[in-house]
C-alpha cells in the first residue's frame, strides 16, 4: 500500500513536471515564434530612439547679397513646476520681462498640477509645461542669469538637505530649454519688400517619438521657393539605457541635415528703399485705397523694386487684414486707362497705317461712335498722331483704333504681353482679361485704345512700357537672379529650366522703328504742354504715359436686388509709367494709386511720386546726367554744379 501510494505520488508528479514542461514549451515557442515580431517591436520601442535634424532654412538676399530673410536657431522655454513648489509669483516676475508675457498668466502656467494618476493611484505631477516657444539664445541666457538669483535672500545657515536641494533645483533645473531648437525666420529690413519675400508659418508635424515643428513658406518667394529653401532632413538612431541615457557605442545611424539653398533676388535693397519711402509719402498726401510702385531694367526684365501700400509686418502677418497682404503688383487687375494708348499708337504706327504727323480730328472734345458718345478732357481739333500721346486724346486714340480694326488690335494687345500670366516666380498672379474679337461689342474697337473693356495687372504695363523703351522686344520679368547653396555655388532648380534665371526674350512686340518713333511721342507727355510736366528730370529725358481710368463698381440695384455694374462717381485709378534716361533707357518705373483723394489726374497724382523716385534712383545707380541737357542748363545759367550747389 505504501509502496503504491509512493509510485502513485511519483506519477503524479511526473505528470505534473511534463505538464509544466509542456506549458513551458509552448509559453517559450508562443514568445519566440508566434509573437517574436510584436514583442521584437516592443523592446527595439523602448529601448531605440530617433531624433530628427531640422535643417537650417536658406536665406534671401538681394542682387548684392544684403540679407532680405533669414532663420535663427532659437529655444522653446519650459518648467517643471514640481521643482518651483510655492515661488510660481517670484519665478513669474523674473520671466513675465524676458518673455515678453503677462505675469499673473505665467503664475497659472507655473502651477503644479496633477495630469493622471498611475496603476498604484498614486498622482503623478505635470514636470513639462512649455511656457514660450521661439525665444532667441539670447534671452535663455538672459533667463539663465537670473535664475540663479532666485530666492537670493534666504539665510542657507542651519537649513536642512532637503531644502538645499530645493534651492538648488530651482535654481539651476526648474526652467529649462527643450532639448530640440527650432528655428525662427527674421526679416532684417521689416517689412520693406514684404510683398515680395512673402512669409512663413511653423507647422506641427509627428514623426516618430518626436514632434517636428517645419516652417512652411506661405506667400512670396517663400511659398515659391519653399523647397529650395527647406533643405533636407537629417537623423540620428540610438539606444538608450533603462535610464533614458543615450548610448553612443549603439548609435546606428548619424546622417546631418542639409541646410537648405539661397535664393539672390533682382531686387536691388537701396532702390528698393528709395522706391517704398517715396510711395508711402505719395500714400500719406493722397490717402488712395492701395498704391503701387514697380521698377524695372528694361533691357534685361530685372526687377530692382516692387512695392505695395498698405504693407505689413511679415514676422507677424496674423496682425493685418487679407488686402494688406495681396502683392497688388502681380494679383490686382484694372482698367489702364490712357496708359494702354501705346498699345493702340504703336500697333497702328507698326502696320504704317499712321505717321507720328498723321492728322486726326477730335471733333472738339465729342465723339459719337456706336450709339455712344466719346469724351475728351479738353476739346480737340485736328491733332497729330504725336499730340494724341502728348494731350491723351480719348477720341484721337479711338480713332486709331477704328482705323487698325478688331483683329490687328487685338494682336498687337497679346504680342505686348497681355491677356496672358508673365510667369513671374511669385504666387497668385492674374492673367488680366482680354476678350477674344468674337465677344467684342460694337463700341469695344473705341474702348480698348483708350484703356476700357479690359484689364491688366501694374506687371503687365510696366513690362509693355519696357519694350517700347528695349527697342520693341518684350522680356519676360526677372525677380530671381540665382540659386547658390552655403558654399556661395549657384545651383539650378529642379522645377526650371536652365535658362530660367537668365534675361529671356519672350517676343519682338514691335519693330526698333516703332520703338523710336513711340519714344519719341512718350518724350512730350512730361514736357510743359504734356499730361505729366511734373514728371519730368532736371538732368534726364523722361518718356512715359499718364493714366486716369474712371473705376468699374457697383453702381447701383436692380428691383431684384442685383448689382447693377458700372463706371463708379469720383472713383479712379491714377498712374504713370515712363522710363529715363528716354533714348538710352535705364530705368522703367510704374506708379499707380487706387482711388486718390486730393486730385485724380495721374500727371498731378502719379507723375510726382515718379519723379522724386527716379530723381533719387539716378544719383543711387549713378546714371550720369544727359550731356544735352548738361549743356541746355549750360546755356540758361542752370550749371549742374551750381544747380546741386543751390539745392544742398
Amino acid at each position: 500500500m505504501n509502496s503504491e501510494s509512493k509510485y502513485r505520488r511519483l506519477n503524479l508528479l511526473a505528470f505534473l513536471l511534463v505538464t509544466a514542461f509542456c506549458a513551458l514549451g509552448y509559453r517559450l515557442v508562443d514568445l519566440q515564434v508566434r509573437q517574436h515580431a510584436e514583442l521584437s517591436a516592443r523592446a527595439d520601442d523602448n529601448i531605440k530612439r530617433s531624433s530628427i535634424r531640422e535643417p537650417r532654412r536658406g536665406e534671401i538676399w538681394d542682387i548684392h547679397g544684403k540679407r532680405l530673410a533669414a532663420s535663427v536657431f532659437v529655444k522653446t522655454i519650459c518648467a517643471d513646476p514640481t521643482l518651483i513648489g510655492d515661488r510660481q509669483q517670484e519665478v513669474a516676475r523674473i520671466l513675465a520681462p524676458r518673455l515678453q508675457m503677462d505675469e499673473a498668466e505665467l503664475i497659472k502656467k507655473l502651477q503644479n498640477r496633477v495630469i493622471r494618476y498611475n496603476e498604484k493611484g498614486e498622482p503623478v505631477h505635470d514636470q513639462y509645461v512649455v511656457l514660450k516657444r521661439k525665444v532667441r539664445r539670447e534671452t535663455w541666457e538672459q533667463i539663465q542669469a537670473a535664475m540663479t538669483q532666485v530666492a537670493s535672500g534666504v539665510d542657507m545657515k542651519g537649513v536642512s538637505r532637503e531644502k538645499r536641494r530645493f534651492y538648488r533645483n530651482l535654481r539651476t533645473k526648474a526652467v529649462f530649454p527643450d532639448r530640440r531648437e527650432d528655428q525662427l525666420r527674421v526679416f532684417p529690413n521689416v517689412g520693406s519688400a514684404a510683398h515680395v519675400l512673402g512669409y512663413v508659418r511653423t507647422e506641427e508635424d509627428k514623426a516618430g517619438h518626436s514632434t517636428v515643428f517645419q516652417t512652411k513658406g506661405l506667400y512670396g518667394i517663400e511659398r515659391t521657393f519653399d523647397e529650395v529653401l527647406d533643405g533636407t532632413r537629417g537623423w540620428r538612431e540610438f539606444e538608450r539605457d533603462s535610464r533614458g541615457r543615450e548610448l553612443v557605442r549603439n548609435r546606428r545611424a548619424d546622417i546631418a541635415a542639409r541646410p537648405g539653398d539661397n535664393v539672390v533676388l533682382t531686387i536691388d535693397a537701396g532702390l528698393q528703399y528709395i522706391v517704398e519711402s517715396e510711395l508711402k509719402q505719395g500714400w500719406k498726401d493722397h490717402t488712395p485705397l492701395s498704391a503701387t510702385a514697380i521698377a524695372v531694367r528694361p533691357r534685361t526684365g530685372e526687377i530692382l523694386a516692387m512695392a505695395t501700400f498698405p504693407n505689413f509686418d511679415p514676422h507677424h502677418p496674423g496682425l493685418f487684414q487679407l488686402d494688406a497682404l495681396r502683392n497688388r503688383a502681380v494679383t490686382d487687375m484694372y482698367e489702364p486707362g490712357s496708359t494702354f494708348k501705346i498699345v493702340v499708337v504703336a500697333g497702328a504706327l507698326n502696320d504704317r497705317l499712321v505717321s507720328l504727323d498723321d492728322r486726326f480730328h477730335c471733333e472738339n472734345g465729342a465723339f459719337r461712335y456706336a450709339g455712344r458718345t466719346l469724351h475728351d478732357h479738353h476739346g480737340y481739333g485736328m491733332l497729330s498722331v504725336e499730340e494724341i500721346i502728348t494731350k491723351s486724346s480719348n477720341i484721337g486714340a479711338a480713332k486709331i483704333g477704328i482705323k487698325m480694326g478688331k483683329e490687328s488690335l487685338h494682336k498687337y494687345i497679346m504680342d505686348f504681353g497681355f491677356g496672358k500670366k508673365t510667369e513671374i516666380p511669385l504666387p497668385a498672379e492674374a492673367r488680366g482679361t482680354v476678350h477674344p474679337v468674337k465677344r467684342w461689342g460694337g463700341q469695344t474697337i473705341t474702348s480698348v485704345p483708350m484703356g476700357h473693356e479690359i484689364s491688366v495687372t501694374p506687371l503687365q504695363l510696366v513690362m509693355a512700357m519696357s519694350a517700347i523703351a528695349n527697342d520693341g522686344v518684350l522680356m519676360k520679368p526677372m525677380i530671381v537672379d540665382h540659386i547658390e547653396n552655403g558654399e556661395g555655388k549657384h545651383v539650378r532648380h529642379p522645377k526650371m529650366p536652365g535658362d530660367a534665371f537668365l534675361p529671356t526674350e519672350v517676343r519682338r512686340a514691335v519693330s526698333p522703328r516703332t520703338a523710336r518713333m513711340m519714344v519719341q511721342a512718350l518724350k512730350t507727355v512730361p514736357r510743359k504742354n504734356g499730361t505729366a510736366p511734373q514728371a519730368a528730370l532736371e538732368h534726364y529725358t523722361v518718356a512715359g504715359k499718364t493714366g486716369t481710368a474712371q473705376k468699374v463698381g457697383v453702381v447701383g440695384k436692380t428691383i431684384e436686388g442685383k448689382d447693377i455694374m458700372g463706371y463708379k462717381s469720383g472713383a479712379y485709378f491714377a498712374s504713370f509709367c515712363g522710363f529715363f534716361p528716354a533714348d538710352d533707357p535705364e530705368l522703367c518705373i510704374l506708379v499707380l494709386f487706387d482711388e486718390p483723394k486730393h486730385g485724380y489726374y495721374g500727371g498731378t497724382v502719379a507723375g510726382p511720386v515718379f519723379q522724386r523716385i527716379a530723381r533719387r534712383a539716378a544719383k543711387y545707380l549713378n546714371i550720369p546726367p544727359e550731356p544735352q541737357l548738361m549743356k541746355e542748363l549750360e546755356l540758361t545759367g542752370l550749371a549742374y554744379g551750381r544747380t546741386a550747389k543751390s539745392r544742398q
